[in-house]
């Protein structure tokens, strides 16, 4: 079972207000996008969706950045366009913000850049983290700590990780101009007090506008029929969901956990569609859970709401948590993502 925790302490004491006020704050790209998305036509939910599938463009994926990505909890966001972003900046970006976070962490104290400190950040683009050929370039960016190094050829710890990425965002490249670089979907795993610094210094620099992504209830249960109608060589982890009972003075979770093989016979047993998920067949798979769980248990599922689904492919919480499990349909779990990410920025 994937373990949601409560995000990490830090010694600031502020860091939770600070994380507010970024995520929050306005800033002048909301009005210079306001009259393109007002002429944008966003369709929040599609009648059907493509099963997820493997591809090719992910066989260009440098396998050990490849790893970096599975296996990890993310916390997601949507992230408007970057203005003025450059691929061949990477190393000047990776200095400025070094400087920043050391800035940010020696409240008070004059640093300026080229200054040796215990910390470095490196970008890195993640070659075939796209769907079509037209999606930008996916990035990732790491803080790593040299105090460990015993010599400049070995890195050192890695304390925070954060990837920019777009798959098959077309419904918002179409809409912006050349000097923006369209990334909607930002991913982070650290300590919150870094996601706030680096999401300060990118909204400074790019004029762009984090926001924090949760998933719906009704967006878990697409998740649930899209995955585990993907056809997997071999399953890695039981198929389970969460529900939470609304009671005083506490709440309540129900866990319902289903052998993968018996979930993806009811789907099997339910889908029509070719190669498609339709929402009539996501609302006949959740009803067939429903009552399979009512006929044993005596309890009304429908009257909750689920916030959490764990399948073979990837695991997601309605906090806007993630964790991707099968890198074969890394894209697929993408790609979904944009979407909602996408819509989100509208």
């Amino acid at each position: 079972m994937d373990s949601y925790d409560a995000p990490e302490l830090t010694p600031r004491q502020d860091a939770s207000s600070r994380l507010k006020d970024f995520f929050i704050g306005a800033t002048p790209l909301q009005k210079r996008l306001e009259s393109v998305r007002k002429q944008t036509s966003f369709i929040p939910t599609p009648p059907r969706r493509k099963i997820p599938q493997g591809s090719q463009l992910q066989e260009d994926v440098d396998p050990q950045k490849f790893a970096v990505l599975l296996h990890k909890q993310w916390t997601l966001y949507s992230l408007t366009p970057l203005y003025k972003f450059s691929y061949t900046d990477f190393k000047e970006y990776s200095k400025l913000l070094t400087a920043f976070i050391a800035a940010e962490k020696k409240k008070g104290l004059a640093v300026e850049v080229g200054d040796d400190f215990n910390i470095k950040v490196i970008f890195s683009t993640l070659m075939g983290v796209k769907g079509t050929e037209r999606d930008p370039e996916a990035f990732l960016v790491q803080i790593l700590s040299k105090s460990q190094l015993p010599s400049e050829h070995k890195e050192g710890k890695v304390l925070w990780t954060g990837w920019f990425c777009c798959v098959f965002g077309d419904s918002l490249l179409e809409t912006v101009s050349e000097d923006f670089t369209c990334l909607p979907l930002f991913l982070a795993n650290g300590a919150e007090t870094n996601t706030a610094i680096i999401g300060t210094w990118f909204q400074k620099t790019f004029d762009c506008y984090f926001r924090p992504l949760a998933i719906s209830s009704f967006n878990l249960s697409w998740m649930a029929a899209m995955w585990t109608a993907c056809k997997m060589d071999h399953y890695m982890a039981t198929t389970e969901f969460l529900w939470s009972v609304p009671c005083s003075p506490h709440s309540l979770d129900i866990s319902y956990a289903i052998h993968p093989e018996d979930a993806k016979a009811l789907w099997d047993n339910v889908h029509k569609t070719p190669g498609e998920v339709t929402q009539e067949e996501v609302d006949l798979f959740m009803d067939c859970l429903y009552s399979h769980f009512h006929r044993h248990f005596k309890i009304h599922l429908s009257a909750t709401r689920l916030v959490r689904v764990s399948t073979s492919v990837a695991s997601a919480h309605t906090d806007g948590k993630i964790k991707i499990l099968c890198p074969k349909y890394l894209i697929g779990v993408l790609a979904y993502l944009t979407e909602l990410a996408v819509f989100q920025i509208e």
